[in-house]
């Protein structure tokens, strides 16, 4: 079997579940971010939440680099969560042309680690 990999992910934590023939592992990756804030209304140029918001997407996307170098090689990919985050995951994919590996996105809400390997297994075990 090659590597497949299951993958719960929201802008707090990503929970990578992977299948091969050497075996099976959970990783578990934090974003370490403290939680987005939008604010509604103008905003001033160069104001306090520019720069918010500038820091969290930078954030965010060495949390997502993170991610793919964990799941570059997988052959099979199942992305699953309750956000934006998978969305956004997939787009950094179809960049690094691992979008072909995708065999399936859905949304779930938050998941202990024993439902999202049961779910993985579920999906790439027949």
């Amino acid at each position: 079997m090659k590597r497949k990999v299951g993958l719960w992910i929201d802008h707090k934590k990503a929970v990578i579940f992977s299948m091969s023939d050497e075996g099976a592992e959970i990783k578990r990756i934090s974003s370490e971010m403290e939680k987005h804030i939008r604010f509604s209304g103008g905003a001033q140029e160069d104001s306090e939440e520019d720069n918010r918001d500038k820091r969290f997407t930078g954030h965010l996307n060495n949390y997502y680099d993170k991610v793919i170098s964990y799941i570059h090689s997988a052959e099979s990919i199942l992305i699953f969560g309750p956000g934006e985050a998978k969305s956004e995951l997939k787009k950094r994919l179809e960049n690094e042309k691992l979008h072909k590996n995708i065999v399936g996105m859905e949304t779930t809400d938050k998941m202990t680690d024993n439902q999202i390997v049961a779910k993985v297994r579920q999906r790439f075990i027949k």
